[in-house]
């Protein structure tokens, strides 16, 4: 009986080994172990690019606050201040100091019709015509040259960028290689980025107001690049080098379309010159038979419809020959 229950117990604690053996050696000589090891391999690798995705998930938002800033600032472009305007033009003088001078330039437009012995209400529009009229014509004359000498220099600009960045300089030394050697104004324009990056500011945002500075599409291209790139990376040389041949056929399809449309121009500007130059050679011939449109009410009346009728000619013939794109 003793051996009986001898041998169970022997028997018990050899099943009882057995299946110990068996619950912890099976999975190796199964290859169970393998198994798992290679389910979390394969599911690391299918977690990578859904890390990758939250990733581009987490830079979306900050490019599309970058673009929401840029066309927060082309709104505000389109609007600017006096100071602003003087900016633009290149002109270093203070805001105070243009509207003195306009406001000059209107007393003495006043006072000299005035002394010609012309009526006041004549006189007030000379000196508001001198003191509003040429001051801002003047602005916008030398703001819009300066604008076309930009956008002929900053084409060359870019392409000095793409170079020095594929030589592998960074951003910030192509920038100021450009403002160094680069012609007027984008050399200047180029060390305000500087100056300002110099200061603390990102480059991301100094870039960003070259367009306040400079309100034309393409500075506003190279805006949006260069801003993009600081923010969510890429490839900096191919990117601008995509902007350089954009800015250059965009210069090339301007000059075509001001080839085109210069027969029309000098067409304009005959028609328009051929009235006051009869008036002009009339009055050196007979200047009694022409004297009577100033000398007569009648006259003042039809000297005025006339005037109104070849001023709304020239803004239809104007808005005929110019085209924007």
């Amino acid at each position: 009986m003793f051996e009986i229950d001898t041998l169970a117990i022997i028997g018990l604690a050899v099943l009882c080994a057995g299946g110990l053996a068996y619950a912890l050696i099976y999975p190796f000589l199964s290859g169970e172990v393998k198994a798992d090891e290679r389910r979390q391999a394969v599911a690391g690798t299918v977690a990578r690019p859904i890390r990758k995705n939250e990733e581009a998930s987490a830079k979306r938002p900050s490019i599309e606050e970058t673009l929401k800033e840029i066309d927060r600032r082309r709104q505000n472009a389109s609007r600017p201040p006096l100071s602003v305007q003087i900016a633009q033009a290149g002109l270093t003088m203070t805001k105070n100091r243009f509207l003195a001078i306009s406001g000059a330039l209107g007393v003495v437009g006043f006072l000299g019709v005035m002394i010609l012995g012309v009526e006041p209400l004549w006189a007030l529009a000379a000196g508001l015509a001198l003191g509003l009229g040429l001051p801002r014509w003047v602005l916008g004359f030398l703001k819009k040259r300066r604008l076309a000498a930009f956008l002929n220099e900053l084409a060359n600009a870019v392409d000095v960028i793409v170079r020095g960045v594929k030589a592998g300089l960074p951003l910030g030394d192509c920038l100021r290689i450009v403002a160094t050697e680069a012609q007027e104004p984008v050399r200047t324009e180029f060390r305000h980025i500087i100056e300002q990056t110099t200061l603390g500011i990102p480059l991301y945002e100094a870039v960003l107001k070259l367009y306040e500075r400079m309100p034309v599409a393409e500075a506003n291209f190279f805006c949006i690049v260069v801003s993009i790139q600081q923010k969510s990376g890429g490839n900096l040389a191919e990117s601008l080098g995509n902007l350089s041949k954009v800015l250059r056929d965009r210069k090339k399809m301007k000059a075509k379309i001001v080839a085109m449309s210069q027969e029309a121009k000098s067409s304009a500007a005959i028609i328009g010159s051929l009235p006051p130059a009869v008036m002009i050679f009339v009055y050196m011939s007979t200047p009694h038979y022409i004297s009577m449109l100033w000398t007569t009410d009648m006259g003042r009346l039809m000297l005025a419809g006339c005037l109104l009728w070849m001023f709304i000619g020239v803004l239809v013939m104007r808005k005929l020959i110019n085209f924007d794109f």
